[in-house]
Parts: structure tokens; C-alpha cells; sequence
């Protein structure tokens, strides 16, 4: 569509260490979150200024390590269960000297919660990992978010398909149902606001009521 090519014409371009990590992400097939949709959500940490982050799904560390750009007195907690992509992400991480405020955790997430509630309570959840299993991710970690607490689910249009499957594969579209069986549900909350924008790969915004 001319109105997405217009908007994407906007965004600044990468340069320096994330221009190289968008291109070793592009090179390995390793899905990281697309230019307007990084861009949308460092624009929210920006405006609402968490003081810890966590984030399901650390991939290579690139949507981090940009949280801490809009950020950088916050703090992330982040998880990540492939072992290749949580060494590039520490990998990442160091050489950008930001170690001392992304601590990395190394498994599933749907495992970890006890030893991410020793550090402490978030004011900002990222969920941007399996895509089956963002309800399971959602009720286990909010009751650690603090009051007042942002939630952002990435990928809930998933590349169209959750509009419409019937182009699909059986995989894609097996989760396709799964994440629109999330979005009702979010969206339904009685206990919360949501609201999904159409930017990137889709991006629902929750806050509790």
C-alpha cells in the first residue's frame, strides 16, 4: 500500500551496531521485530519511562538493547529458551556495553517465573516469543507487574493470517488460530484495556483497569 510505503519512508534509518544486528538477524532468519513496529514501541517506553522491563522472547537482544535507547536508566530482565540465540544475544549485549542493564535468563519462560520474581516487580511486559503461548505468558507474569503496568504483545496479526487463514499452511495456520483466540480474549478482558494497532506485525497495548 502507498500509505505503509510513505510511512516506512519516514523511519530513520539504522546505523552502527543495530544497522549490523538488523543485517546478521536478516542473514540468520531470526525474526526481530520490524522497523515500525521497534520504532512504535520505543515511542511507548519513551512515554511511559519504565523502570524495569521484562521482556519474553530476547531473540538476538535487538529489541532490548532498542528499549534501553528510549530508555537508558531502564532495566530488563529478559528471556530466552535457544541456546544459539541467547550466546548472540549476550554476544550483543556486551558489546554494547549494556550488561549491567539487560540481565539475561537463559530457558523457558513458562519455567521461570520464581526466579524472575526475585527481581522484583516490572512496569513494563514485552511478550514476544512463542506466539501459541502468549496467554500462558500473560497469566503468569502479570501478577508481577507493578500498578499502573504497560503489557505489549508483539506479532498479534501475524503477517495477516489471523485476519484470514485460508491462504495459510496448516502450521501458520494453526497458530493464527491460536493468537486470535488471545486477541478475543485480551480484547473481551473485563479486568483490562486493550487496544491493537495495525503497525508492524500488529501490536496490542493492555493496561489494567
Amino acid at each position: 500500500m502507498e500509505q505503509d510505503a510513505y510511512l516506512q519512508s519516514l523511519l530513520p534509518s539504522s546505523t552502527g551496531p543495530f544497522a549490523h544486528m538488523e543485517a546478521y538477524a536478516e542473514e540468520k532468519n531470526i525474526p526481530i521485530m520490524e522497523p515500525a513496529g521497534i520504532h512504535f514501541l520505543m515511542q511507548l517506553i519513551r512515554m511511559h519511562r519504565p523502570e524495569r522491563i521484562l521482556e519474553i522472547g530476547t531473540a538476538i537482544g535487538y529489541s532490548a538493547l532498542r528499549m534501553l535507547e528510549a530508555s537508558p536508566e531502564s532495566k530488563v530482565v529478559s528471556i530466552e529458551r535457544d541456546e544459539n540465540r541467547y550466546r548472540d544475544a549476550q554476544h550483543f549485549i556486551n558489546k554494547q556495553g549494556a550488561e549491567d542493564r539487560v540481565h539475561l535468563l537463559f530457558g523457558d519462560a513458562l519455567e521461570l517465573k520464581e526466579e524472575v520474581r526475585k527481581e522484583g516487580s516490572f512496569d513494563f511486559l514485552f511478550i514476544d516469543a512463542a506466539k501459541g503461548k502468549y496467554e500462558e505468558f500473560f497469566h503468569l507474569y502479570e501478577p508481577l507487574l507493578s500498578e499502573g503496568a504497560v503489557i505489549v504483545s508483539d506479532n498479534v496479526l501475524f503477517k495477516g493470517y489471523v485476519a484470514d487463514d485460508s491462504h495459510a499452511d496448516k502450521r501458520m495456520a494453526k497458530i493464527a488460530r491460536k493468537i486470535r483466540n488471545f486477541n478475543n480474549w485480551l480484547v473481551q478482558n473485563p479486568d483490562y484495556h486493550t487496544t491493537i494497532v495495525p503497525i508492524g506485525d500488529g501490536v496490542a497495548i493492555t493496561i489494567k483497569k
